[in-house]
């Protein structure tokens, strides 16, 4: 839509508000709303002030003012609001410099795309991820100086199998068997059909649905590709329309990567490809019909996944579900059909527009404009050093022998060793501009602080299971 347009759908609508919605430095999208007849044409090149001081990873207060600049082409009627209601994706601005604000995740994802057509390299970066979630009935937790606990629950949890629910009918997927059941064991098919319908409905275009493998309601959402940005603002609101579609039907649903212990995790795998024009450059003769492009460009990421895990996996819950087993993308190699390696490459398809590769290791919880930039500078950096990825790691990783698995690296075990990973690592992010030594530093002292400190100096509820009468 062009501004006219986005009045006259105002218009045509009878929307009474307009929501204006932006994200925050963790990846949690904000917003505030003004009256419909307060937008005017002149809103989209002047934008409105607002106070940033208090959004998370911003300004200090004495330097709070910013601006919202709303994007037409991201307009659209919230399926949710019980008025009609138009929202609008915005970038931030300094309101005195009138330049894109350093620490808008959506700017450096814009960033990142126009540092990939500087180098002549690539036009056009695609990205389709898969969104996973679970979907829960119950969740009641709380932290503070005398108590910290946690309780889910879910009318499909397997640990619900022998509760009197009168009558309880079965049919509840068990721990790691959760994967493509028909319903009635799927009891979440019509909550996902719904969740399309309305993703569809706001623009987006989901390719297939299904129950994940956990217990407790796990879910997948698939996204078909869009450019870069489209598509890390695709995902934000596929998380809106999620949680809310989850809401009116009195659930609750959850990004968490790990929630349940034993069981798998929720990950954002995604797909990557590069374009000129309408010609794959992933594509080829090589390893799983791959160009030499598209091996260099995996052999960037390969050399900077640990560095790439902070924005990939940006929580302490990320490293319980990043662990052997589970399914988990732990080992820095790549392959074919090896999902234990954080790059696959799918061979569902000959032909060469269908060819990609797909990360595997980042989780439901990360930042999306900021993931997919990393992602898109980390093969970039690959491609100009033709970074060689070594060979595949084609064999299952439990028939691997001891001195062969050691020879395989893995991704970092603690959020805390991403974070050391960027600090030594962040080179390739800064070319273009694209990401700045303000917001490595800022991302890690924040990581570090407001995350690892805060979990280190709390009790944990199973440390009164280990220690309470040593």
């Amino acid at each position: 839509m062009t501004p006219k347009e986005v009045l006259a759908r105002i218009r045509q609508s009878e929307a009474t508000t307009v929501d204006l919605r932006f994200m925050d430095f963790p990846g949690v999208w904000q917003h505030f709303a003004i009256p419909a007849d307060a937008l005017t044409e002149e809103t989209f090149e002047d934008g409105i002030g607002f106070d940033g001081s208090s959004v998370v990873g911003w300004r200090a207060i004495n330097e709070a003012d910013l601006l919202v600049v709303p994007q037409p082409e991201t307009a659209l009627i919230d399926p949710f609001t019980s008025r009609p209601t138009l929202t609008m994706i915005c970038n931030i601005q300094d309101p005195i410099t009138q330049q894109d604000y350093t620490r808008d995740p959506r700017n450096i994802a814009r960033k990142a795309v126009s540092y990939m057509k500087s180098t002549g390299l690539a036009d056009s970066c695609r990205m389709a991820p898969e969104v996973e979630f679970f979907v829960f009935d119950d969740v009641r937790f709380d932290q503070n100086g005398h108590e910290a606990y946690y309780h889910v629950d879910s009318v499909e949890g397997a640990w619900n199998r022998g509760r009197a629910e009168r009558p309880n009918l079965g049919y509840k997927p068990g721990s790691g068997l959760g994967y493509f059941p028909c319903p009635p064991t799927d009891s979440l098919a019509d909550l996902r059909t719904e969740m399309v319908q309305r993703m569809v409905d706001c623009g987006l275009h989901p390719v297939a649905h299904f129950h994940e493998v956990a217990t407790g309601g796990q879910c997948e959402i698939d996204l078909d590709q869009q450019s870069l940005v489209e598509a890390a603002d695709g995902v934000m609101l596929a998380r809106y329309i999620i949680r809310n579609v989850a809401r009116l039907a009195g659930k609750t649903a959850t990004f968490m990567p790990k929630p349940l212990y034993g069981d798998n995790g929720s990950g954002l795998h995604t797909h990557f490809s590069l374009w000129k024009g309408e010609t794959p450059l992933l594509a080829g003769n090589g390893y799983a019909g791959l160009s030499d492009l598209g091996m260099y460009a995996i052999g960037g990421l390969l050399k900077h996944a640990p560095a790439l895990c902070a924005f990939a996996n940006p929580t302490t819950n990320s490293y319980k579900r990043l662990v052997p087993g589970f399914e988990a993308p732990t080992k820095l190699s790549y392959s074919r059909r090896n999902r234990a390696a954080v790059i696959r490459i799918p061979v569902y398809s000959p032909s060469p527009r269908s060819r990609r590769i797909e990360f595997r290791c980042p989780d439901a919880a990360a930042n999306p404009y900021l993931l997919f930039s990393a992602m898109l500078m980390a093969a970039l950096d690959g491609i100009q050093t033709k970074a060689r990825p070594g060979d595949p790691l084609d064999k299952d990783v439990y028939d691997l022998q001891p001195d062969e698995l050691d020879n395989v690296p893995t991704t970092p075990r603690t959020l805390d060793a991403s974070l050391e990973a960027l600090r030594n690592d962040h080179e390739f992010l800064l070319r273009g501009d694209v990401f700045t030594p303000d917001i490595i530093d800022t991302w890690i002292w924040y990581k570090k602080t407001h995350e690892i400190e805060a979990i280190q100096t709390r009790p944990h509820p199973y440390e009164f299971q280990l220690y309470y009468d040593v």
